[in-house]
């Protein structure tokens, strides 16, 4: 687990600064992993920050947003393979690290389920360290099958499932109509030694664990190369977690079985949280002699109908947890430290370490975060480091060993020019991190904005990646975003037009300019994403859209609120936005070169911009008389938990606030309300009784 010390004790301000830069700082390896296909840390390294963001949400409790990084799943399908829309989203889970926390998440369950902890059954099993896989069967034969992508979306990969023998091509009878099984794809450790021996007598490069081979391996082209790795198959559940006909998951598992699925043998129903711990420590002595690798166990609530009141919480589910197995630590020399220029400016210092193999991955890279996070653990170069492994998955510093330091040691001297473009580096405010002040002169930032603009979660353009992006800015043919829209009318008249240039010819280059001008229609909220404001990511830029409907409003309102009044409040109170995000979307309003561009690209009422920025689709609730409705709700509900509330007014489309305003459409007034009611009363906002709003509900379905 990793708790920040300052954190932990209460230091609410640095809390504060801790939990913007973490947000930050993963917006920014998010750019580079998901939308570049270039990732600037490890996996690892990655889980680390996530991690501590999740801690320091725990402590404080008023820095979680709904839109925090921490809510985010799995990333966008690779272009290579088609897409396939899951019949439910495929949620990653919270994970448990200590038996207490595993007793916080069941009692949480059971204060939202209103019962006690000690009544609650429970599915265990051991967590497998694979790849998520959806499989959705028609009447009864194997149809499509996909990886979980984004959750939402994921790559058709079906052909290559078709490889695995331990899935059934036709399920027995009896079955349903249409059904998604999902699980996990891995390859056990006998098969993965085996396939590197191969690959490196090939002189191919080998996977550095199972589950890297595993992901590899689902993800070829060719399905033949898939036969040879002898992937394997668990099935855990399916994709609408409450299925039709069944009272309980364990009744769910013993289905899967008859209908030819391999369920892991280990997994196990539990009576209390006594049991969960027992079990715990048993998988964790089978580990060793398995034969696959897991990171942990998972527990799942098994009454389905508890299940279904439990739902969700934006990128997990309430009703089930991983407890992951604790860390493992190893000693290694750090050879250097060398400071990243990311697309926010922002400079991340990143330890380069002797190779060393710590619960079978090889880790040679770990970040420092910031300038700070070095001071504090006085980390040098040339030190031996403690390295230490969460979960199996999570690698960070944990400090020198300074009996073993090198006597003429020195400490690291974080730069105070940007190592691109010479720069001063600034801090903004009281933020930690720290940032070359070049912005669009400092070409490291310059190029990586472009990479995000083109990148598949913003405008997708089709064979302008990441190195034809790098290529262009190195010739000066793409130097801003305005380039790549006049690209192809600059490149009738320029002296050697792309069509002659090597590795080019006159197909190739005319496909990218038909690619370019095929985006030259895009959504609001992609528009918005592509910008790269800081801290806006799909999910905020999506609220943005969906909040002010057009490019237009978008537009307008946001260069109103830059400078203050009733417009900044506005932002400020749309669900998710606050404080700290909405000073970064007003700081980028500020500057007017961003304006321009915007102004540039999109157009305003009188002149027409060089796209066309549609409205996004809605979500499609209008069925709903709440779709849309801003509900408060005050005093206690007796017949249900406010959790459970919000959570049926938010899937009817519903906006739950916290405070009663003019603007404020409902309020649901429970007993012992206080001044909410009151100012319900005094507004003529229209008020239910607890009663008034089940019967509404009900009627929603």
């Amino acid at each position: 687990m990793v708790t920040s010390p300052n954190a932990s004790s209460g230091n609410i301000d640095f809390a504060q600064k801790r939990h913007r830069e973490l947000a930050k700082l993963i917006q920014r390896y998010d750019d580079a992993y998901y939308q570049d296909d270039a990732p600037l840390v490890t996996d690892a390294e990655y889980d680390v920050l996530r991690q501590e963001l999740l801690e320091l949400e725990k402590s404080f409790p008023q820095l979680k947003s709904a839109l925090s990084p921490t809510q985010k799943v799995g990333a966008q399908p690779l272009s290579r393979f088609a897409k396939v829309k899951h019949a439910s989203s495929m949620l990653s889970l919270d994970n448990a690290f200590t038996s207490q926390d595993v007793t916080d998440f069941f009692e949480k369950a059971s204060r939202f389920l209103g019962r006690e902890s000690r009544y609650i059954e429970v599915v265990a099993e051991p967590k497998i360290d694979g790849l998520s896989a959806s499989i959705r069967y028609v009447d009864g034969c194997l149809e499509v099958a996909a990886t979980r992508g984004d959750g939402v979306t994921g790559e058709d990969v079906t052909l290559n499932i078709k490889t695995i023998s331990s899935i059934p091509q036709k399920l027995t009878p009896p079955f349903p109509n249409v059904i998604e099984i999902r699980g996990e794809v891995y390859l056990d450790h006998e098969d993965f030694f085996l396939l590197n021996a191969q690959r490196e007598n090939d002189g191919e490069e080998i996977f550095a664990n199972p589950r890297n081979a595993a992901a590899g391996s689902l993800r070829q082209l060719d399905p033949a190369i898939t036969a040879n790795r002898k992937l394997k198959f668990f099935a855990y559940g399916a994709g609408s977690v409450w299925v039709a006909g069944f009272r309980t998951h364990w009744d769910f598992l013993e289905q899967l079985k008859k209908w030819g699925f391999e369920v892991n043998e280990h997994i196990q129903l539990c009576k209390s949280l006594e049991d969960l711990v027992t079990y715990y420590e048993q998988v964790a002595s089978l580990r060793s002699g398995l034969g696959y690798d897991i990171d942990g166990v998972v527990y799942k609530i098994n009454d389905l109908g508890e299940q279904k009141r439990l739902g969700f919480v934006s990128r997990s589910p309430r009703f089930a947890l991983a407890h992951k197995f604790p860390a493992q630590q190893a000693q290694t020399r750090l050879l250097d430290i060398q400071v990243q220029v990311g697309r926010t400016g922002v400079l991340t210092p990143v330890a380069h370490l002797a190779a060393i193999n710590i619960g079978g991955v090889v880790v040679t890279r770990a970040t420092l975060h910031n300038a700070d996070e070095i001071a504090r653990k006085d980390i040098r170069v040339g030190d031996m480091v403690t390295l230490q492994r969460a979960g199996d998955v999570i690698p960070q510093i944990i400090g020198a060993q300074l009996d073993l330091r090198p006597s003429d040691s020195t400490p690291f001297e974080f730069p105070a020019k940007c190592p691109v473009c010479g720069s001063p580096v600034v801090s903004k405010g009281e933020e930690v991190a720290r940032r070359c002040s070049g912005a669009i002169t400092c070409h490291a930032q310059a190029a990586l904005k472009l990479r995000h603009f083109v990148s598949k979660d913003a405008f997708d353009i089709e064979g302008l990646g990441r190195k034809h992006i790098d290529h262009f800015f190195q010739e000066g043919v793409i130097r801003s975003v305005i380039d790549i829209f006049t690209f192809e009318e600059r490149d009738r008249s320029a002296d050697e037009p792309l069509k002659a240039k090597e590795g080019w010819g006159e197909k190739s280059a005319q496909n990218l300019f038909d690619a370019i001008r095929a985006k030259k229609t895009i959504s609001l909220s992609r528009f918005i994403f592509a910008l790269g404001i800081s801290q806006v990511g799909q999910t905020t830029a999506k609220s943005l859209s969906l909040y002010y409907e057009n490019a237009y409003a978008w537009f307008e309102k946001m260069i109103a609120a830059a400078k203050g009044g009733a417009e900044l409040l506005e932002l400020k109170n749309i669900d998710g936005i606050g404080e700290s995000v909405a000073q970064d979307i007003v700081d980028f309003m500020n500057v007017d070169a961003h304006v321009n561009l915007i102004a540039t690209l999109m157009g305003n009422h009188e002149n027409e911009g060089i796209l066309s920025v549609m409205p996004d689709e809605k979500p499609n609730v209008t069925s709903s008389m709440l779709a849309g409705k801003s509900i408060v709700f005050t005093g206690t509900l007796i017949s249900m938990t406010r959790a459970e509330a919000k959570s049926i007014a938010e899937r009817l489309g519903a906006k739950v606030l916290g405070n009663v305003s003019a603007k404020t459409d409902i309020v649901v007034v429970g007993a012992d309300a206080g001044s909410k009611a009151e100012q319900a009363k005094k507004l003529g906002v229209t008020t239910f009784t607890e009663d008034e709003w089940i019967q509404v509900t009900q009627s929603e379905g």
